[in-house]
């Protein structure tokens, strides 16, 4: 098991409920049987509040905590531009993220292929949320 990957998932700092939130979705992998709940407040056009809980191995976990992280605080938009790439971190090393993005690049790359619908769990789960956000 990669280390980096045990490392980013013992950050639980948004491992909770957001209250007052103004999205949510909950998601399944149909594969392991996996689950991620996103809770998120959204306020124009930026994610201010983040907050997930799972049932899920820790491949998942890494990329929910991540996620969580580097979506709070930045507007939609932006995030949107990460998440349409994300899928394809895994066949090409590379696209070069920027650098707030970066970070990323230490889970979503081919050595994890074989957990590629793990780390996408969180990542598809934002896709949801965004695609039918509106203000």
């Amino acid at each position: 098991m990669d280390l980096e990957v045990i490392k980013i998932a013992e950050n639980t700092t948004n491992y909770k409920s957001v209250k007052n939130y103004s999205h949510k979705y909950k998601h399944k992998n149909a594969i392991c049987g996996d689950e991620i709940e996103i809770t998120l407040k959204i306020k124009n056009k930026k994610i201010i509040d983040f907050g997930y809980k799972t049932k899920s191995c820790i491949y998942c976990q890494a990329s929910a905590s991540l996620l969580s992280r580097k979506s709070k605080n930045i507007g939609i938009n932006e995030v949107n531009k990460f998440l349409n790439i994300a899928n394809i971190l895994f066949q090409n090393n590379h696209i070069q993220l920027i650098k707030h993005w970066k970070p990323f690049d230490k889970i979503l790359k081919k050595e994890n292929l074989q957990r590629k619908e793990c780390l996408l769990l969180p990542i598809n789960a934002l896709i949801k949320i965004l695609k039918n956000y509106d203000e």
